[in-house]
């Protein structure tokens, strides 16, 4: 059976808004100064400690550490609400249900706050499973996590493609023998994404279920 895996942000749901305003308390909160919005957008998608080790400037474990929980404290209250299914996504992934292919979640953010978003704007009963990072930042590493989720699900990469906006989603994809869809209308750029290899690049969800119509029947 085929599979796609879907990032999250920048994928399925615009959650810049949430993501930035989340940023900008736990920056605040940890007494740092507060870029401009705009360079906190460029942070999306990467690992949240990752992106915390880049704005606090260096700092220790426990400094990084602190900051997640303030970040994750905020999202899980109010950041979770700033947030928008894409438009074209629910009509995509209806699409993908309808061929009889699985569809998962894959995605650096918390797996627990992830099925919570997934709960939220009701994609789950497009899903078969919501894949994240744990709580302590294990599997927040794209390659890492997509290669776990082959594992766990029993996914053959030959029938598999990987759905993202990140360069690191393309990576992630390529290290473990996926093509990838990198998609325009999320938070990276075409040329970030051409860069990292993408085997198709989309400007929208209805061109993202082309390019698996025709990929999976050249497959079969």
């Amino acid at each position: 059976m085929n599979s796609v895996l879907f990032d999250l942000d920048g994928t399925l749901t615009d959650s810049r808004d949430g993501i930035v305003r989340c940023l900008e308390y736990a920056l605040s909160r940890s007494g740092v100064a507060v870029p401009p919005a705009e360079t906190l957008s460029g942070h999306i998608g990467a690992p949240l400690r990752d992106i915390f080790r880049d704005l606090l400037g260096n700092p220790g474990p426990d400094a990084v550490e602190a900051a997640v929980r303030l970040y994750r404290e905020r999202f899980e209250s109010v950041g979770m609400l700033y947030n928008k299914v894409y438009p074209g996504v629910v009509d995509m992934l209806d699409g993908v249900r309808g061929r009889g292919w699985r569809a998962f979640v894959v995605t650096s953010k918390a797996e627990t706050t992830s099925r919570q978003v997934v709960r939220h704007f009701t994609l789950d009963r497009f899903f078969a499973a919501v894949h994240g990072s744990d709580m302590d930042g294990a599997r927040a590493n794209k390659g890492e996590l997509i290669e776990y989720v082959l594992k766990k699900e029993s996914i053959e990469p030959a029938g598999a493609v990987m759905v993202g906006d990140r360069s690191n989603d393309v990576r992630g994809a390529l290290a473990n023998g996926l093509p990838a869809v990198g998609v325009t209308y999320g938070y990276g750029t075409r040329a970030e994404l051409v860069e990292a290899g993408a085997t198709w690049v989309c400007d929208g969800p209805y061109s993202v279920l082309n390019v698996l119509i025709e990929h999976f029947g050249k497959a079969t």
